[in-house]
């Protein structure tokens, strides 16, 4: 369809409006992990549930929904495809609708499948991250942004990064020596290295790394040095401002068919790390002054 055949652009703006629309109208509030909240007049989900899910202002979706708001951005469809737990396919229809390039070899695939989301959703009780191949932390369920810190779907995307955390010295409850610091710093960049290789045509990838080059003499300079990955930390230790310290075993299990790794923190059972794990899950992220 030509470009500059506007009836044919507003067509497909419809289309695309017509598929959130239902889309979201076939989730159920168990489906995203969310509370019933009572009876419903119409099935579904409620628009401001999904915009708080994606991360996306409840105006801007109201009118994408409506045709009326043309060209979203990919981040804009990535967050919507998992707030809606579309299938594969469906993001990909969604991608065309909206005129971008569906994610393809040589960039990385960030889209949580539903299996992956449902797991994320059920398991409560321990802290749970989904990452993708460049470090960037995609999804959390509720008690790991408790454990390390919100982690807000309106942040930039570098927010979310763990390179970008570790060398812009941003506040980290992660407890480590200056030499676990350094094995870290240097773990992140040889992973960094290998996914450039693996993903060179991923625009988001190449823009860390150089913004990365171009702000930080210390990863400038391991960059140039090509260091090797080392198996990571197997039990990680966290100061947090209300519970204090925890050490949990850290896990990192890998998503067949796709580009994302579940990072997993159990605490040993019948440890006073386990009771403070208890203790963060009923607070959340709560934060309390301190005594007078």
């Amino acid at each position: 369809m030509p470009v500059g055949d506007d009836g044919g652009m507003h067509a497909l703006d419809e289309e695309l409006g017509g598929c959130l629309r239902a889309w979201r109208a076939r989730l159920a509030p168990a489906d995203a992990g969310l509370p019933a909240g009572g009876r419903r007049r119409v099935p579904g989900l409620r628009r401001e549930e999904v915009a708080g899910l994606a991360g996306v202002a409840l105006d801007y979706l109201a009118r994408l929904e409506q045709g009326r708001a043309p060209n979203p951005s990919p981040s804009v469809l990535a967050s919507l495809a998992r707030a809606l737990r579309l299938s594969v396919d469906e993001r990909s229809h969604l991608y065309r609708l909206a005129g971008h390039a569906v994610p393809s070899s040589g960039t990385i695939d960030r889209h949580i499948a539903p299996g992956v989301q449902r797991l994320l959703d059920r398991m409560e009780d321990i802290p749970v991250l989904v990452v993708d191949a460049a470090s960037t932390i995609v999804a959390a369920n509720r008690l790991a942004c408790a454990l390390v810190g919100d982690i807000s779907a309106a942040m930039a995307w570098r927010e979310h990064n763990i390179a970008w955390r570790q060398f812009n010295e941003r506040p980290s409850r992660f407890v480590h020596s200056a030499e676990q610091r350094a094995r870290a710093q240097a773990g992140t960049v040889a992973e960094l290295h290998e996914a450039l290789g693996r993903y060179p045509h991923d625009p988001q990838l190449r823009e860390l790394v150089e913004e990365l080059r171009a702000r930080s003499a210390s990863f400038a300079a391991l960059w140039e040095r090509h260091p090797v990955a080392r198996a990571p930390a197997r039990r990680k230790t966290f100061r947090h401002p209300e519970v204090g310290e925890i050490t949990l075993d850290c896990d990192v299990l890998t998503v067949q068919g796709g580009d994302l790794s579940v990072v997993v923190y159990t605490p040993a059972p019948g440890t006073p790390d386990a009771e403070a794990l208890a203790l963060l899950g009923a607070i959340g992220l709560q934060a309390f002054a301190p005594a007078p």
